[in-house]
């Protein structure tokens, strides 16, 4: 959050010409079927405005309204996806994804997701100290482990649905009960937060998985502990090795 709130021009920039360059070479080069890795980040700030949110079904992305430009910016390559399809021999598929999250991913310098950046701060922090947090804490979110994610892309690639679907998991769990986990996950005792002014998005978000059961017959899995135990321990393993500066 603390980049996407902070480089708007760049993101609707740098992002639509990348949607706009890869998907007219796909059309270009007879690509059959093409991926669009779109967001939760394009439904409407109106209906994410509590901490007990209803979940988000694809349906409610219109009357439209992201909370910022990378909403935006997904939700136009949606459209264009949706056209070219429409116009040209290039079948689309378009995914929603709800706050993925793993090994391997980005846990430092400010691009980091709330999974990394927790597991970050409470594998630096000794027992009885404490780590920042940006807000009260109560911020509300669902997040889906990278094995379901790639599970659930293969599915939707080899389906025969066209429209977008959210790819996520409904267990909705506070920022501040996400740290609880990351701490016991840890195997640490007492780990204090510290809440500190900071850029929070919206103030609760869940993804309403009905119709990617209903399409797929599947929906991820993995719980949020059993996914953040080989997250924590990649990540301190990263921050203990000698590659790490």
């Amino acid at each position: 959050m603390g980049y996407i709130s902070t480089h708007h021009a760049d993101i609707l920039r740098n992002n639509s010409l990348i949607n706009l360059h890869t998907l007219d070479a796909a059309r270009i080069n007879g690509v059959q079927r093409y991926l669009y890795s779109s967001s939760a980040c394009i439904y409407p700030e109106y209906r994410q405005t509590e901490t007990d949110v209803v979940p988000l079904k694809e349906s409610d992305a219109y009357p439209a309204q992201p909370q910022d430009a990378y909403g935006w910016e997904k939700l136009f390559t949606e459209l264009l996806c949706s056209y070219y399809a429409d116009e040209h021999p290039l079948q689309t598929r378009i995914v929603r994804f709800h706050n993925i999250y793993g090994p391997f991913g980005t846990y430092d310098g400010g691009r980091e997701k709330a999974p990394a950046a927790i597991c970050r701060k409470v594998a630096l922090a000794e027992d009885g100290g404490s780590i920042e947090i940006w807000g009260d804490g109560e911020q509300t979110r669902s997040f889906c482990y990278i094995d379901d994610c790639v599970e659930g892309i293969y599915r939707i690639m080899q389906s025969d649905y066209a429209k977008p679907l959210n790819l996520g998991t409904d267990e909705m769990v506070s920022i501040k009960e996400l740290a609880h986990v990351v701490t016991e996950v840890a195997g640490k005792r007492d780990i204090g937060l510290e809440r500190i002014p900071g850029p929070q998005g919206v103030r609760g978000r869940n993804s309403d998985n009905s119709l990617l059961r209903k399409v797929l017959g599947w929906e991820p899995t993995t719980s949020l502990r059993d996914g953040l135990g080989p997250t924590y321990r990649w990540i301190e393993k990263r921050l203990t090795s000698d590659d790490h500066a």
